[in-house]
């Protein structure tokens, strides 16, 4: 039996099989119904020729992956990632990332062009899927159900590729499972049932319920808590959900099972990284610039989602007491000395978990967010962030909710990794992380005589994190950007790393060791 030549001068990748071509072939017809469908070519029969383009896109994505993966050995496959071009940031790979960038840009910005009118009866790609939305939610489609639909058919059939590749590994299956089912039950299809219930009488606004604050940011805005109100009792609930998940569900959670319970679970953002980004996970950046970078931009934008709903909120909130309880000073100040609370609790009992330069930048975050309510509250300002309140939400709207986590987040999956958005923007993955450093029993445990130096946690991690470093310490794994997806556990050959749940308290074993290259051996020989 001849030998495969594995080294980085050998083999390249694979020629497709004939089962693979046909497979291939197969989806790219489904996505070629779609595309002529944009340009008005489809206009009678539209159920129809959804099914079938529907249908063509899963019988193919799922055939491929069956053939790519059915004959591999127990263990994780990552073969020939960096011959490719797709996956190592080639032609196909710029090529894919422009495609993918352009239409969510077309898709956020120009919905027309796909064939939305909101005055009328659709055309075009929209009108191919206004018999699903009309089946499902009793109402035409718009720009955002055909985006969800293809976000849940891409978590959905990437999903079963993903399950495959990982088949022989438990805790793979099970988040994978899990991202699924909260795609397609809680992002998806409750929300379009509930609009089925809405009648002249009675309302309830779109709510994702896995969705949480800050990433529903306009939960909180005016127009959404008088439909909360306007719904009743069920809408009511609602918004009290709202409220409960950020202050008591979330830090629940994240103190039994760490970030992982929603970054790799349960978000749908997370998920569409895990599933239709795998294959681009080793393109994170693990430099330690881009870790310097991913700290500020994160903590940015949380800071500006949290100024920005704190005047949000305060916009709509008056000085009468009697008229309701909660007035604009009694909001401002109880935010602010929830904030000084949590950052005095950190200075006093939980300093060591944070470098000196990450205190110093949360009591400068702090002391921007005391200085600008003092000067409303005392008048010298008219507004908290010196503009009005629904521009800032705009602003906040277009340039992390729009750009950011749509067109950057999704669309250079093929040249940053796919978990850009995660590392870089998300204010939740930021509170989660913040957290999971605090006070999570979550922790990636490290056997360090076991560790070859192999390098294939490193190069699998998502988030950029530099795990080998860690491994060859012996040091747990307790960091914020880290979400818990489990692959450089599952990648490493000797078994040295294991997720585990258990005692918060002595979790940070940071262990100096002294490196060769470290030493001026001049400095030893005087």
């Amino acid at each position: 039996m001849a030998l495969e030549n594995t080294s980085f001068t050998g083999n390249a990748a694979a020629n497709l099989s004939n089962q693979q071509k046909i497979f291939l072939f197969t989806g790219f017809s489904g996505l070629f119904i779609t595309f002529i469908a944009s340009f008005n070519a489809i206009q009678s029969q539209l159920a129809v020729w959804l099914a079938v383009a529907l249908g063509l896109i899963s019988i193919g994505v799922i055939g491929y992956s069956r053939e790519l993966y059915k004959n591999t050995m127990p263990g994780i496959k990552n073969d020939y990632v960096f011959f490719k071009s797709l996956t190592n940031r080639g032609i196909w790979a710029y090529a894919l990332g422009i495609f993918l960038t352009g239409f969510y840009v077309v898709l956020y910005f120009y919905p027309s062009y796909l064939g939305l009118n909101e005055s009328g009866e659709n055309t075009g790609l929209v009108a191919l899927f206004d018999p699903l939305s009309k089946w499902l939610s009793g109402n035409s489609a718009s720009q955002w159900f055909v985006y969800g639909v293809f976000y849940t058919l891409a978590i959905l059939l990437f999903g079963m590729k993903f399950l495959w590749k990982y088949r022989h590994n438990k805790y793979q299956r099970l988040r994978t499972f899990s991202v699924m089912f909260f795609q397609l039950g809680f992002a998806f299809l409750i929300p379009e049932l509930m609009a089925r219930l809405n009648s002249d009488s009675f309302a309830l606004p779109y709510y994702d319920l896995k969705n949480i604050w800050p990433l529903n940011y306009y939960n909180f805005e005016q127009y959404r808590v008088d439909e909360f109100i306007s719904a009743g009792n069920i809408g009511l609930a609602l918004l009290i959900f709202g409220i409960l998940s950020i202050l008591v569900i979330t830090p629940i959670l994240t103190y039994k099972y760490g970030k992982r319970w929603y970054c790799s679970w349960v978000c749908g953002c997370g998920g569409l990284a895990e599933t239709a980004g795998d294959s681009f996970r080793h393109l994170s950046d693990k430099s330690i610039q881009a870790w310097k970078i991913e700290r500020w931009m994160v903590h940015l934008v949380t800071v500006f989602v949290v100024l920005m709903t704190m005047a949000v909120v305060a916009t709509y909130l008056g000085y009468d007491a009697e008229k309701y309880w909660l007035t604009k000073p009694a909001f401002l100040i109880g935010s602010t000395i929830l904030l000084t609370a949590v950052y005095a609790w950190v200075l006093i009992y939980k300093r060591e978990a944070f470098k000196k330069d990450a205190l110093i930048a949360g009591g400068g975050f702090l002391a921007l967010i005391i200085t600008l309510v003092s000067l409303h509250l005392i008048g010298w300002t008219p507004h908290l962030f010196f503009i009005e309140a629904e521009p800032l939400r705009a602003s906040y709207g277009f340039l992390i909710g729009s750009i950011f986590s749509g067109v950057i987040g999704t669309g250079f999956y093929p040249i940053l990794g796919n978990r850009v958005w995660c590392r870089f923007g998300c204010p939740m993955a930021a509170i989660l992380g913040f957290q999971q450093r605090l006070f999570s029993k979550f922790r990636i445990t490290t056997n360090g005589g076991q560790c070859i130096s192999c390098g294939n946690c490193s190069v699998y991690c998502e988030m950029g994190i530099d795990v080998r470093a860690y491994a060859q310490r012996g040091e747990n794994i307790v960091r914020s950007s880290c979400v818990g997806c489990g692959i450089c556990s599952s990648v490493c050959p000797r078994g040295v790393l294991k997720l585990e749940n258990d005692n918060p308290n002595n979790r940070l074993n940071e262990n100096e060791i002294l490196f060769g290259n470290k030493l001026n051996l001049k400095d030893y020989v005087q």
